[in-house]
């Protein structure tokens, strides 16, 4: 077995167990239980990617040595919405206006992932750092949504609520503050370390990012009532 296999393999293992762990544990009273899906249904899809990343599937070569996982992406831009979605939905307390701020989330966080990809698989040095920025400036776009009127919703509605919204967004957007960082220095980036060690150290976030992540979230809603979730009427002003 090829090195590079090993921590795919291991991912494939830890996502897999983790779904189960997930839902398991996760909230199912009626008001609650999408959140436990949308959690448990991330590493699971993960784990997908990492099985076929592990058996050789969308593998490239590039130029400069350094191996390119198509099917991490492919998982980065299924996953991420759903997490993002989730998050919303805390924020809003599940008001039924929530794809105010849905929408153009996922769609700046399709565009991150997507230019993400463009900029690995561009060989001009220029143009690789020009999509790197694009798709960084979509990932500030969404920081924006999360920290501006998602929470400024979130804080009108107060409550319980609120105080797991901003838990989870503190968490989630820690944790993927660092997958840019990771890109840049990497070998589709500046080349500090090898694909293997690459390999690693997402193995290691992506771990963190969905298993960790949504066992803590779906702990944060096991301690609410029902009552957190009332949908009650959000002022037209503040939206």
């Amino acid at each position: 077995m090829e090195p590079l296999t090993l921590p795919l393999l291991i991912g494939f293992v830890i996502m897999s167990l983790g779904s189960l762990a997930i839902y398991a544990h996760g909230d199912k009273r009626t008001e609650f239980l999408h959140h436990t899906q949308f959690h448990s249904v991330v590493p699971f899809i993960a784990a997908t990617a990492y099985l076929a990343m592990a058996l050789g599937i969308g593998r490239l070569e590039m130029a400069g040595g350094q191996t390119l996982f198509l099917a991490r992406y492919a998982d980065w831009v299924v996953t991420t919405p759903i997490l993002l979605t989730g998050l919303i939905l805390a924020g809003l307390h599940e008001h039924p206006r929530h794809s105010t701020f849905i929408l153009p989330a996922v769609v700046l966080d399709a565009l991150m992932i997507v230019t993400g990809l463009l900029a690995a698989m561009t060989e001009n040095e220029t143009a690789k750092w020009i999509w790197f920025a694009w798709s960084s400036a979509a990932f500030l776009g969404i920081i924006y949504l999360l920290l501006g009127p998602v929470m400024v919703a979130a804080r009108t509605l107060g409550g319980r609520m609120t105080s797991v919204y901003k838990a989870n967004l503190t968490f989630l957007l820690v944790v993927w503050a660092i997958y840019p960082i990771e890109w840049a220095l990497g070998p589709q980036g500046l080349g500090m370390f090898t694909t293997l060690a690459d390999a690693w150290f997402i193995l290691v976030m992506d771990v963190t990012a969905k298993v960790i992540y949504g066992f803590v979230a779906t702990s944060r809603f096991k301690k609410l009532s029902i009552e957190d979730a009332d949908r009650k009427p959000m002022p037209a002003t503040e939206v």
